[in-house]
């Protein structure tokens, strides 16, 4: 099978399904490829996003699918991009399944994803009673005795985020350190610190009782808050020559563009701000971005003689 469309995206979660809704509504023949695997599935519900607040992420995105599919211009492609190639103008995009598919533009809004959890006991209780993000599960832990697994300038900056929502939480360093001024400053809010490291987290039924460490001491709680370890969602970009950060964060200017002409990203794979809603605002600057672009384009081409 081939296709060619106007604009490629690869990667349906709230970014990518949000740039297809914005294209779509200009008239724009759009591919979403997406291979049905989203970070957030572990979650119960998605938090923080307007209209959808406690939905669960399958009736989030069921619903978005629905709402985007009313536009005929629009394809989603359940797949998983295997191979990219081409230049502005002449992308062309080989899935799993040997499917192909040219487009003008190219948006990656490929996510990120968890690597391996080596706390024992923390992939029990993820999405459960632990999590990543307070804004997004804050609000359910508030006032709640929570374990803070974090360290150095992060365990500060978590300290003060969290105590928004309750001020019975313990920073656990998990053997990493911190540094004097580091401790200094949370002694002065008295926030305990905890360094050794964690032997394994007891729950039941995804709901966490206690973390114990190596040295014997116990930290009951009801919640626990932790630094995900991401990596990119797919290394498709760079092969393009996309610039991306130290931590793999492909690297963006203020209209979403790549390095690369006519590549384009958004969402978690372009930011680490990790939210459905900025995930989703960033999707429909870009699609803004890329429709800004093909319309440009087009106007040029029928003003020549």
């Amino acid at each position: 099978m081939k296709k060619t469309v106007e604009v490629i995206i690869i990667g349906g979660g709230p970014s990518g399904l949000n740039a297809a809704l914005v294209l779509g509504r200009a008239r724009k023949e759009v591919v979403v490829i997406d291979e049905g695997r989203p970070r957030n599935k572990v979650t119960r519900e998605t938090h923080g996003f307007l209209t959808r607040d406690g939905a669960t992420p399958s009736e989030f995105r069921q619903i978005a699918k629905e709402q985007i599919l009313t536009y005929p211009s629009v394809h989603i492609m359940e797949d998983t991009a295997a191979a990219v190639t081409g230049t502005e103008g002449s992308f062309e995009v080989t899935t799993v399944e040997g499917k192909i598919v040219r487009g003008r533009k190219l948006l990656f809004a490929i996510g990120k994803k968890d690597q391996p959890l080596d706390i024992p006991g923390l992939s029990a209780v993820y999405g459960k009673s632990a999590f990543v993000c307070p804004y997004c599960d804050g609000w359910e832990l508030r006032d709640q005795p929570l374990g803070i697994i974090v360290s150095g300038d992060k365990a500060v900056h978590m300290a003060k985020v969290i105590s928004g929502w309750t001020n019975r939480f313990t920073i656990l360093t998990n053997g990493t350190g911190m540094t004097e001024e580091q401790r200094e400053e949370l002694k002065q809010h008295q926030v305990s610190v905890l360094d050794a490291p964690i032997h394994s987290i007891e729950s039941e039924e995804g709901m966490v009782r206690q973390i114990v460490l190596e040295d014997g001491n116990t930290v009951e709680c009801t919640g626990i808050f932790f630094a995900p370890k991401l990596v990119i969602g797919s290394h498709l970009a760079q092969t393009l020559g996309c610039e991306v950060t130290e931590s793999g964060t492909i690297k963006v200017d203020e209209l979403a563009k790549t390095s690369v002409p006519g590549v384009f990203s958004s969402g978690d794979a372009a930011s680490e701000i990790y939210q459905a809603i900025t995930a989703a605002s960033l999707g429909a600057l870009a699609a803004v971005s890329i429709n800004s672009e093909l319309n440009a384009e087009a106007w040029d081409n029928s003003g020549k003689l």
